[in-house]
């Protein structure tokens, strides 16, 4: 059911020289390239269109898998790519990605275009947008949400209340302070024999797929930001928040309260205790706790540090 390509594939490649029209941008490089999709640059692939606007990240951006790059200065372009040279390359990219998965207001319950499998249950006050995909013998609880193109796979609950693909908390700062939203055109998988709580938010990829592997269980109350790569069965306990883009692989423990910053990866079989903030990223099979998180054994030594601090100031 789950699709290995990224959200934000086109339905057809569409040529350089018809964005280049489209946008009136300057070519830089082979002109006769296509472009198949459109993606963060953490997460390209070749094919893809990616942007910078910003000189320092430029090296970063050719050197991508991306093929087509949106950039707002001339610069020397890589072999086997092309740059499109515009004023405003973040308007731009958010215009092709509103172009390609445009807002749609719901105007019923269920969406016409939701494919439903016919064991799949739906309860009372349930909203589903446009083209979700649910599987066989599905669950989903009274007065949830699932957003548009959000998959869900076999043998899933999801609990009353829980959100599964709301638009990412995403915003691009500007030289004044203010800021513009990105447009949200990724996608939420949660693959088969997940278990979702109540009141949870499961937010949406900004161009690529937030993904809960299969026979990962969630209690009540967790927040999953945006392109977060959950994998198999982990275990997260109540008011878990973890930040976008962070990677979590199979088998990890992460117990109640703990806050996990964005765009880290928590390597196989770790276990993170109660009310710890991680900070960066950690090595599979430890055990972790504290503000900052570290591994339990030197957390320990800290601890008995600071127990002696106050007959060691006597002392003094």
């Amino acid at each position: 059911m789950y699709s290995k390509k990224y959200a934000m594939k086109f339905s057809q490649p569409i040529p350089v020289s018809t964005l280049a029209k489209q946008f009136n941008a300057s070519i830089i490089g082979d002109d006769t390239l296509f472009a198949t999709g459109i993606n963060e640059i953490h997460k390209v692939e070749p094919g893809d269109i990616a942007f910078s606007d910003v000189k320092k990240y430029f090296e970063k951006t050719l050197l991508s898998a991306a093929t087509v790059i949106l950039l707002n200065e001339p610069v020397d372009c890589p072999p086997g790519k092309v740059i499109l040279l515009v004023e405003h390359p973040f308007d731009v990219y958010n215009t092709i990605v509103n172009t390609h998965r445009p807002f749609t207001p719901l105007r019923q319950p269920i969406a016409a275009d939701a494919h439903i499998h016919p064991t799949a249950i739906i309860e009372p006050g349930v909203v589903i947008a446009d083209h979700v995909t649910i599987g066989a013998h599905t669950v989903v609880s009274a007065n949830s949400f699932i957003g548009a193109y959000s998959v869900i796979g076999e043998n899933v609950t999801i609990g009353q209340g829980t959100l599964v693909g709301p638009d990412a908390f995403y915003f691009k700062k500007h030289p004044d302070g203010s800021y513009t939203k990105w447009r949200s055109g990724g996608r939420v998988v949660i693959e088969d024999h997940v278990d979702i709580g109540a009141g949870c938010t499961i937010s949406k990829g900004v161009s690529g797929d937030t993904i809960i592997g299969a026979g990962s269980k969630l209690d009540c109350q967790v927040h999953i930001g945006h392109g977060v790569v959950l994998g198999k069965n982990c275990l997260l306990a109540a008011q878990v928040g973890i930040g976008g883009k962070t990677v979590v692989e199979d088998n990890v423990v992460i117990y109640g309260q703990v806050g996990v910053a964005q765009a880290i990866r928590i390597g196989k079989g770790a276990v993170i205790a109660a009310k710890s903030g991680v900070s960066k990223s950690l090595e599979g099979g430890k055990l972790y706790f504290g503000i900052p998180a570290a591994e339990s054994r030197e957390k320990y030594r800290e601890l008995a540090a600071l127990r002696q601090l106050p007959g060691l100031l006597n002392k003094l």
